[in-house]
């Protein structure tokens, strides 16, 4: 079969229209886009935590959003959005529009353990969020009431033992990262000891001072002073190795018995869709407040430090400690019921 040239000609010129078209459509595409992310943010932006107002999380997020109104020129605007363990809050921002004006105070507790823990959560983690980036990061300690006659993971493990179902661990509440890590660390000692939930980590730190209650597992940042002033002692600590805040407390992994480690993390999160150059410039102004000696000092103040993660692995971060702490819940067989 004989091709007509005049024909072929046309279809060519007709293809070739067509690219231009198509990079020229892509060329105002990325324009807009780029102009977009100059002129963001062009009003208020609102950062979401998913907890009460006065806790570590909200005030974390407090001084993110003044450092972030400073360097974008805009309000930062923190709404507390409280319930159902921190899902209604978080399930808010999944579902807002994209655009970089509703954004997230995250971390382990909602884009990690409400994934472990809750059947039917109505956001998924990793597919409706990307990491704005990273801010910081706390081990756990294990506390013990000071008039327990043990000084050591070794010693509490044998003291328990001989007293099986005798002893109690206490945590903020059913569900909370001190009642998961509490009970995956009590579950890998091979430990029988009942559970404790308080309605905050407070309470449970006075119950522990008054001898009511044997230990409980919870943040440096709660920990520290009470170790430091002795009114509760710190045996071991979740970090993968020793803390210069409590220099003579060991990590739980020195004690040869069971190995654990795990942080608690906080970052800032944004809907999955948002324009990348958004999120680029997102990133690139929470880095430069992270690096802020006046913002980093209150965190190792408190006993943590802070989570660098470049961007290139932030998704990927997210998703490891999803799969890790996933399969301790599954392993252990921890629940909220």
């Amino acid at each position: 079969m004989r091709t007509d040239p005049q024909q072929s000609s046309v279809r060519e010129s007709g293809l070739a229209a067509r690219s231009r078209g198509g990079v020229a459509a892509l060329a105002l595409a990325l324009g807009c886009a780029g102009a977009y992310a100059q002129e963001f943010p062009s009003r208020a932006i609102r950062l979401v935590v998913p907890q009460p107002p006065g806790g570590g999380t909200d005030i974390l997020g407090r001084n993110v959003a003044q450092k972030l109104t400073a360097a974008l020129r805009q309000p930062v605007i923190v709404e507390n959005r409280v319930g159902a363990g921190s899902i209604i809050g978080t399930d808010l921002v999944a579902k807002a529009a994209p655009d970089g004006y509703t954004l997230l105070v995250g971390g382990i507790f909602n884009m990690v353990m409400n994934k472990a823990l809750v059947k039917d959560l109505p956001y998924d983690p990793g597919r409706d969020f990307v990491p704005i980036g990273y801010i910081s990061a706390y081990p756990f300690v294990l506390l013990a009431r000071a008039d327990l006659p043990v000084s050591t993971l070794a010693e509490l493990v044998k003291y328990a033992k001989e007293r099986p179902g005798k002893l109690t661990y206490g945590s903020a509440g059913i569900g909370t990262l001190q009642h998961v890590w509490g009970a995956i660390l009590v579950k890998s000692l091979g430990l029988d000891m009942l559970h404790v939930p308080f309605k905050g980590a407070a309470a449970a730190h006075q119950e522990m001072m008054a001898g009511r209650l044997d230990i409980m597992f919870d943040n440096m940042s709660a920990s520290k002073q009470y170790v430091e002033s002795r009114r509760l002692k710190g045996l071991v600590i979740s970090a993968t190795a020793r803390t210069p805040h409590l220099a003579s407390v060991p990590t739980v992994n020195e004690s040869g018995l069971v190995k654990f480690d795990g942080e608690s993390w906080f970052g800032i999160f944004a809907p999955a869709a948002i324009p990348a150059p958004v999120a680029a410039k997102l990133r690139d102004t929470l880095a430069a407040v992270i690096r802020e000696p006046e913002f980093v000092a209150p965190i190792e103040r408190g006993g943590g430090r802070i989570l660098d993660v470049p961007p290139a692995r932030q998704q990927q971060f997210m998703r490891e400690e999803i799969e890790r702490w996933v399969q301790m819940v599954r392993q252990y067989a921890v629940t909220t019921d």
